[in-house]
């Protein structure tokens, strides 16, 4: 027989291949794989190593971009435009940094890859598989990401739970890199969940055993078992879980539910998980180079007054659909000493009357998120209306910005019926506020084709958006389609919105605010994709602030 050919081992000098860290999940999705891997990276940078996260997703699409986010959660866009899996914004705000579209890679890329690599014949007549063809691919995206960030330390999540059809691929590439590298390179963390039955009042770990059981049937033996339970778990458990698992007992964290997502990184130290990554990976020990996650962990857990944040959105159904900006307006009411009380609001119930838009008084400040579609688009236009004529503190956020133009358009500059063409065809009858720009009529496709990622913007002077940012040029992320009509501008300046925003050439509209109002300001961008829990960003910090004083103002009248 002829043995097979062995990867010889890459080189590991330091800062040039780096250790593995692979996260896989069991039992069921949703259990918090994203935010475990989000943790350790938070643990490993807060000791001084580069660190960079990726995640590999099992769906059959090729980004996130024409997902539903009411049923997939919020997709999140990296700098360089990448639209992505939300687990995403979660490495960016506790490693806090950014990451790139190396981080996020789908079935849908891998599969595109090989096949077009089949077509071009790079296979040399071979027999295309999913070993080695398709687990090479995967294995190529991973070290080219962990390459181009310079990390010492890259993690990866693997999306889905052990045994999905979908991400056996992903499985036994990762399955490899022992192999490949040394499994003293290598650690495989698994995170399972441990169910309580109310009927004897226990914690169950049968699920999480059968969990790992798949797991080992693959060929990964896990290094860390992560048991996430919403109730206490005991030793015994504990014990119980390692001893089928084969892992020894200081190796199985427990990490019940917690008030705060951002508690989970001291959580798992607490338990040891920092020094056990050093043993395990041959790190060193090192301790935290500062306190400064202790002091937020201990601000968010602090009592403070609340503030009351009116969301007026339509996808209630699925909150991860606004988990960036939720986490932003949490931040910016933590560094104000508030705790954030946000007011969900159905913008289709406002529309059909069933809630009445003065409820909104109630309210120290009124958020329209972005969105698409012409669905519940009246009942948010109407609290922005509310908002502006109440005096109550507006935030808009690149389809609430464009709704704000539209209703300063219909109410204040005479053109009852100013639209976008995202809600209806150009009409003569029509005055088309929002349109969508001439390059963008000639797309055809639907995915990757939007104003995407990173783009500068100017801030006028002794505007309000200049006075929060404290900078004459910014940088923010966008995902949309549609853009501020130029046609209109004079017009819609003469009934008092001040566009305070453009990019750096005046030809694209970013932000537009009203001076005579405490705080109405729209941006076209998603500033919370760059808000972080220890620096929150400058324009939500502005609106908190004008809304706590709102409130201020409000009870001093009564």
């Amino acid at each position: 027989m002829v043995a097979k050919h062995k990867p010889a081992r890459r080189e590991r000098t330091r800062g040039k291949i780096p250790k593995l860290i692979i996260v896989t999940g069991g039992v069921l999705s949703g259990l918090g794989k994203g935010v475990t891997t989000a943790s350790i990276g938070n643990i490993l940078k807060a000791r001084g190593f580069r660190v960079n996260t990726q995640k590999f997703d099992q769906y059959l699409n090729v980004d996130a971009g024409t997902l539903n986010p009411g049923e997939h959660g919020e997709v999140f866009v990296t700098d360089d435009g990448a639209e992505t899996d939300l687990d995403l914004g979660h490495y960016e705000r506790f490693l806090d940094q950014s990451l790139t579209k190396d981080c996020s890679v789908m079935t849908g890329q891998i599969y595109l890859e090989v096949t077009q690599a089949e077509r071009e014949g790079k296979y040399l007549g071979k027999t295309v598989q999913m070993i080695p063809h398709v687990t090479d691919a995967v294995k190529r995206r991973m070290w080219a990401a962990a390459r181009r960030s310079h990390a010492e330390i890259h993690l990866v999540e693997v999306g889905g739970t052990v045994g999905d059809y979908e991400g056996a691929h992903f499985l036994e590439a990762v399955r490899q890199l022992a192999a490949d590298d040394g499994k003293e390179n290598v650690l495989y963390v698994h995170v399972a969940f441990l169910p309580y039955l109310a009927a004897s009042d226990e914690i169950k770990t049968k699920p999480a055993q059968n969990s790992v059981r798949d797991l080992r049937a693959i060929g990964i033996q896990p290094d860390v078992i992560i048991a996430r339970a919403d109730h206490p778990i005991s030793k015994s458990q504990l014990e119980k879980l390692s001893l089928y698992a084969n892992v020894d007992v200081a190796s199985v964290i427990p990490v019940p539910t917690v008030g705060s997502m951002y508690e989970v990184p001291l959580h798992m130290e607490a338990h040891g998980l920092d020094r056990i990554i050093a043993q395990k990976l041959g790190l060193g020990f090192r301790p935290r180079n500062d306190r400064i996650w202790h002091r937020l962990v201990a601000t968010i857990k602090r009592r403070k007054p609340p503030v009351r944040i009116a969301m007026v959105g339509k996808y209630l159904n699925m909150k991860d659909t606004y988990m960036s900006l939720i986490e932003a307006l949490k931040a910016a009411a933590w560094a104000h000493g508030r705790s954030l009380d946000l007011w969900w609001v159905d913008a289709e119930q406002i529309e059909s009357g069933k809630f009445p838009v003065e409820e909104l008084q109630h309210a120290a400040g009124i958020a329209v998120p972005g969105g698409f579609g012409v669905r519940g688009t009246e009942g948010k236009i109407r609290a922005i209306r509310f908002a502006r004529e109440k005096k109550i503190p507006y935030l808009g956020l690149c389809f609430g910005m464009q709704l704000m133009v539209i209703e300063t358009a219909r109410h204040l500059a005479r053109l009852p019926h100013a639209t976008s063409e995202e809600f209806a065809p150009a009409e003569k009858k029509r005055d088309p506020v929002i349109h969508l720009m001439g390059e963008q009529k000639k797309t055809l496709l639907k995915g990757g084709t939007m104003r995407l990622g990173a783009w500068p913007c100017a801030l006028k002077e002794k505007s309000l958006a200049r006075k929060l940012y404290g900078e004459r040029r910014i940088s923010e992320r966008h995902r949309h389609r549609y853009e501020f009509n130029n046609a209109y501008r004079a017009k819609l300046e003469r009934a008092g919105l001040a566009v305070s925003g453009t990019t750096p050439d005046g030809q694209l509209v970013e932000i537009v605010e009203r001076p005579d109002h405490p705080f109405f300001l729209g941006v076209q961008f998603h500033p919370e994709f760059q808000s972080r829990p220890t620096r929150p960003h400058p324009l939500f910090l502005g609106f908190l602030k004008a809304a706590i004083s709102s409130r201020k103002t409000a009870s001093r009248g009564r």
